[in-house]
């Protein structure tokens, strides 16, 4: 309607005698005050002229209200336009409690403002679900593998280093959001050393260090820069040497959250180093102070330690944190499971574990032990227990773990004592506490 006298093109009569169309609303009458008693005049049909056309409507009559009507005693009510107006902050629940009771006074009267209202708190619902928003670690694990598996990545990256990509974006995820206070939060770090559990205190920016510190000997490795610069120690690249002094440098204490960036370049560089080389780097020996580890074997462990301290982080400032992936998680026990035999030979040069019972040569059978980890990643090994050159056969298995693949994690990482291994044990009962204590320590700082 452009008017209350006038009809629009589309309503009026399409031939001689039809009715025209009916309007669309006008204002109701309630928006004007309360109605009196008396029934409005009906509202009378357009006449058709002698020559065919149509007349134009006559307006409708306004019903006045008659002037004996009392008014309320309290204020008056809004009109009709001005709460239709705060429907949306209604359905928000943004109105103060004066506006929202004349709302919901209004509602119990008006139709369809009662619909409108309806509506948009059913959208207001949509806004606001129930389940976090927080998006998932591994969603950008899964979105690469969906899209990789539609096209190839022209440059892949190996398998052995797909672990550390994908742990490292996840904790540059849940670092992504942390403020100032949180990067200084106390972190508790824990490892095994010899026969007994040692802890560190430092912070969240600390254990960022740490990371960045120890990923430097994969990067000087591969001829990357590493990120201790000319502070860097000479001689054996030890770990916790490596970490101490970066700790000690002006770049281990500046604004906690200049250390995100560093950190992720150098990841990043990392990956795309292995990536370009491909499968010609995967044996190049990384030294670790005391043993060496193949490079393919270093990325492993660099994703099993930095799953391990994001778990540390996210303790720290309470926050759930997700295990890695089945399959990642697999390479990172079986990881674990190899180097067994070599730290059953180093804990017995240091004279902290009984001699082997008998002498084999290399390559020739000796005595094994079963290691079933069960759940996810989980697997069937066999340790080889009298030397590391041996190889471990299921005939000659003398004694038998079973334990849950995150409490195999939690052990090898030092977060659990060996005592505290709930393991199913069956067999020699000296080689079933070497091997725990073994596995125990492969953790370090």
């Amino acid at each position: 309607m452009n008017g209350p006298d006038e009809w629009d093109d589309h309503e009026l009569p399409s031939s001689p005698g039809e009715r025209p169309r009916i309007p669309s609303p006008r204002t109701a009458a309630e928006d004007l005050g309360p109605l009196p008693d008396a029934q409005p005049a009906p509202v009378r049909d357009p006449v058709q002229d002698t020559g065919g056309g149509p007349r134009e409507p006559e307006a409708e009559p306004v019903t006045e209200l008659p002037a004996s009507v009392p008014l309320p005693a309290s204020a008056p009510a809004p009109p009709h336009k001005v709460l239709k107006s705060l429907l949306g902050a209604w359905a928000l629940s943004a109105c103060s409690a004066e506006e929202t009771a004349a709302v919901e006074a209004h509602l119990t009267d008006c139709a369809s403002c009662a619909d409108e209202a309806l509506r948009l708190r059913d959208a207001v619902g949509l806004l606001h679900p129930a389940d976090s928003l927080d998006l998932d670690p591994l969603l950008r694990s899964r979105v690469l593998e969906g899209c990789l598996g539609r096209r190839p990545a022209r440059i892949p990256v190996p398998e052995w280093a797909t672990p550390y990509d994908a742990e490292t974006a996840k904790l540059d995820a849940l670092l992504r959001d942390m403020g100032e206070a949180e990067w200084r939060a106390p972190v508790r770090l824990r490892w095994f050393e010899g026969e007994r559990p040692v802890e560190r205190e430092t912070t969240v920016a600390g254990v960022m260090g740490h990371l960045m510190a120890v990923d430097g000997l994969v990067a000087t490795a591969l001829g990357l820069p590493d990120p201790l610069g000319t502070a860097a120690p000479p001689g054996t690249p030890d770990p916790l040497i490596r970490t101490e002094t970066f700790w000690r440098t002006p770049e281990g204490e500046p604004n906690p959250l200049a250390l995100r960036a560093p950190w992720r370049d150098q990841s990043y560089a990392l990956i795309r180093q292995v990536s370009f080389a491909g499968d010609r780097v995967a044996e190049l020996a990384v030294p670790y102070g005391e043993f060496r580890l193949a490079l393919r074997d270093s990325f492993l462990d660099r994703a099993f330690e930095c799953w391990v301290h994001a778990g540390d982080i996210a303790e720290a400032v309470d926050y759930p944190y997700e295990a890695p992936a089945s399959g990642h998680l697999h390479q990172m026990v079986d990881l674990a499971a190899r180097l067994l035999p070599s730290a059953l030979a180093d804990r017995r040069r240091a004279g902290l574990a009984a001699p082997p019972q008998r002498l084999v040569e290399a390559g020739a059978p000796g005595r094994t032990l079963h290691l079933e980890v069960e759940g996810n990643g989980g697997g069937h090994w066999y340790i080889a227990l009298d030397s590391p050159a041996a190889l471990g056969t299921p005939e000659r298995t003398v004694a038998h773990i079973a334990l849950d693949s995150a409490e195999f994690c939690q052990l090898a990482a030092g977060h659990i004592s060996p005592e505290e291994a709930a393991a199913g044990q069956n067999g020699e009962r000296d080689a079933i506490r070497e091997v725990l204590f073994a596995t125990a320590s492969l953790s370090r700082l």
